[in-house]
C-alpha cells in the first residue's frame, strides 16, 4: 500500500498560526498588512433603502456578469448605483490585482468597488475594513483559501457582512468565496479531501467543518461545494452531508449539498429562489441517517436525491421540492455510477396552464411576435440566434406592480445576443447587452399602475448564430 500525498492548503497551518501573523503584525514585522484599493466613486452611496437581499454562489472564483447584474439590480430595484466590497484572503499572483472589482465595475449600477487584500484573522477587526463593508450594498469573497475566511468567524467582519444583508443588501463569492456563503462550511483548514478519499472515510481528517458563521435567509441546511464536475466532487459532497445529518450540523435530519461547476453562478433571491446561470449545478439531498458513517469506515448512504440544474432552471429554497430528482447510493465507499445525471422518479408538473413556449419563426418583429400572456410562471421560453441579423419577439403581460425577472441562458460560446423589454409602443424600458459569445443575459423589471400591460421581450444577435438553444426564464414576485 503506497503512500497518500495530496494538496495541502497554504493556510493549512495558518489556523494555529495566525494568532502569532497578527502579533507579528502589530509588533512591525515584515508580515504583510491589509490593503486597500478603490475603483469609482470615492463617496459612498447615501440611501435609505433597498430591496434585496441578494448572494450568488459561484462554483469558481471569477465574478458572472449575468448573476452579478441580476443581483445588483435586485439590490437596488433597478434604479440608482450600490458600493461593492471585495474581500480577498491573498493577492493574485498574476495579471490585475483587483480582478473582480475590475469585473464588477463594468456592469451598470456600481458606483464603487473597493478590494480589501486581508491576511491574517486579526484583519477581521480591522475598523477600516468593516467601515467599507458596512457602508457597502454587496461583499463578495473571492476565490483562494476558504479556511482563511473561516477565521474571521466572531470577528466584526462577520457582524459587519451580516448588516449588507439585513439592510435589503447581499453577499457572495466564488470557489473558496463560494464555500463560506453556506452554513455549514467544508473550510479545508487541514488540506483538500477528493471524492474517494471521502467517501473511503467520511470520518477522514482532511475533512473540517467550520458552522454558525453566516446563516443565509431560506439557506438553512446547506454545504456549498465548487468546481464541482470539473473536479469530480459529487462523491465528497455525498460525504459532507452523511457527515452534516450524522454529526446533528443541521436540523431535521436532513441536509443539502450544492454544488455548483466552474463558470456558473446560483443567484438566490429574497425569496429563496435560485437561479442557474452558466453551466450546470448541483442541489444533493440526505433526509435520513446514513446506514454506515463512521470513523475508518467507508460510507454508506441510500437514496440520496439529486436535482440538476441547467441554464435558467430554478430551485426553490424556501418551499423545498419533493420533485424532480433522481436517486443515487453510495455502498461501502462505491458510489452509483452516473452520478451527475439520472432518470428522474418524480417529475414536477406545472399547474394551472403551460409554462414553457419555444419560437416559432418569423417572430422578427413586434406585429409576429410569440404570444406568451398565457404562460404560467415561472415560465420559460426558448429559441435561437439563427442568422446574424436575426431578432425574436415574445409578447408577454404584467400586472400592475409586479416586478418581473427575466434570465436568458446563452449557449456556451454559441453567439452573443442581447436581451431588451419593450413596452407597447416599442420603447425600450430595460436591456441586458453583456459581451462575448455565451455569456448570458437578465433583466428586472417592475411594472408601474399606469399604461399598458402588454410588454415584448426582445433577443436579438448581436454577433454570430447558430442553432444551439438560449433559454430565457421569468419570474415574478
Amino acid at each position: 500500500m503506497g503512500t497518500r500525498f495530496r494538496h495541502v492548503s497554504p493556510v493549512s497551518t495558518a489556523v494555529a498560526l495566525l494568532t502569532l501573523a497578527a502579533t507579528l503584525t502589530s509588533t512591525g514585522s515584515a508580515q504583510a498588512a491589509a490593503t486597500r484599493v478603490r475603483s469609482g466613486s470615492s463617496s459612498d452611496v447615501s440611501r435609505t433603502s433597498w430591496q434585496g437581499p441578494a448572494f450568488t454562489m459561484n462554483g469558481d472564483g471569477k465574478i458572472i456578469p449575468g448573476s452579478m447584474s441580476a443581483a445588483i439590480d435586485a439590490i437596488r430595484g433597478g434604479t440608482g448605483s450600490l458600493d461593492v466590497v471585495v474581500l480577498a484572503g491573498s493577492a493574485p499572483t498574476s495579471g490585475s490585482t483587483t480582478p473582480e472589482c475590475d469585473a464588477a465595475m463594468a456592469l451598470p449600477g456600481v458606483n464603487s468597488c473597493t478590494t480589501w487584500t486581508l491576511t491574517a484573522a486579526a484583519d477581521g477587526n480591522n475598523s477600516q475594513v468593516n467601515s467599507d463593508i458596512r457602508n457597502a450594498e454587496f461583499v463578495y469573497f473571492a476565490g483562494g483559501d476558504q479556511c482563511r475566511y473561516a477565521a474571521w468567524k466572531g470577528s466584526a467582519l462577520e457582524a459587519s457582512v451580516e448588516s449588507v444583508a439585513a439592510k435589503g443588501g447581499g453577499s457572495g463569492g466564488g470557489s473558496a468565496g463560494h464555500h463560506i456563503n453556506s452554513p455549514v462550511v467544508y473550510d479545508a483548514c487541514k488540506g483538500s479531501v477528493t471524492s474517494a478519499e471521502a467517501l473511503a472515510n467520511p470520518y477522514d481528517s482532511y475533512i473540517t467543518f467550520t458552522t454558525g458563521m453566516f446563516d443565509w435567509a431560506n439557506y438553512s441546511g446547506v454545504i456549498n461545494d465548487s468546481h464541482f464536475t470539473t473536479r469530480d466532487r459529487m462523491g465528497r459532497t455525498m460525504a459532507f452531508v452523511a457527515r452534516a445529518i450524522k454529526d446533528g450540523r443541521t436540523s431535521g435530519g436532513k441536509a443539502w449539498g450544492v454544488g455548483v461547476e466552474e463558470g456558473s453562478s446560483l443567484l438566490l433571491d429574497k425569496n429563496g429562489t435560485a437561479t442557474l446561470y452558466g453551466k450546470e449545478a448541483f442541489v444533493v439531498l440526505g433526509d435520513h441517517q446514513p446506514e454506515q458513517a463512521s470513523s475508518g469506515k467507508p460510507l454508506t448512504f441510500s437514496d440520496y436525491k439529486i436535482w440538476r440544474l441547467g441554464p435558467g432552471q430554478t430551485y426553490d429554497f424556501k418551499n423545498r421540492p419533493t420533485c424532480g430528482y433522481y436517486h443515487r447510493s453510495v455502498t461501502n465507499g462505491v458510489a452509483d455510477p452516473n452520478l451527475y445525471t439520472g432518470t428522474l422518479q418524480s417529475t414536477c408538473s406545472p399547474t394551472g396552464g403551460t409554462s414553457t413556449l419555444a419560437e416559432t419563426e418569423a417572430n422578427d418583429t413586434r406585429a409576429t411576435a410569440d404570444d406568451a400572456t398565457a404562460l404560467t410562471y415561472p415560465a420559460t421560453l426558448t429559441g435561437s440566434m439563427k442568422s446574424t441579423s436575426d431578432r425574436d419577439y415574445f409578447r408577454v403581460a404584467f400586472a400592475a406592480g409586479e416586478r418581473v425577472t427575466i434570465v436568458c441562458a446563452i449557449p456556451d460560446g454559441a453567439y452573443d445576443a442581447d436581451l431588451y423589454l419593450l413596452d407597447s409602443s416599442g420603447s425600450t424600458l430595460a436591456r441586458s447587452v453583456n459581451d462575448g459569445a455565451g455569456t448570458d443575459e437578465s433583466l428586472t423589471f417592475t411594472r408601474t399602475a399606469t399604461g399598458s400591460s402588454t410588454y415584448y421581450l426582445e433577443l436579438d444577435a448581436y454577433q454570430g448564430s447558430g442553432s444551439s438553444a438560449y433559454t430565457c426564464t421569468l419570474t415574478k414576485g
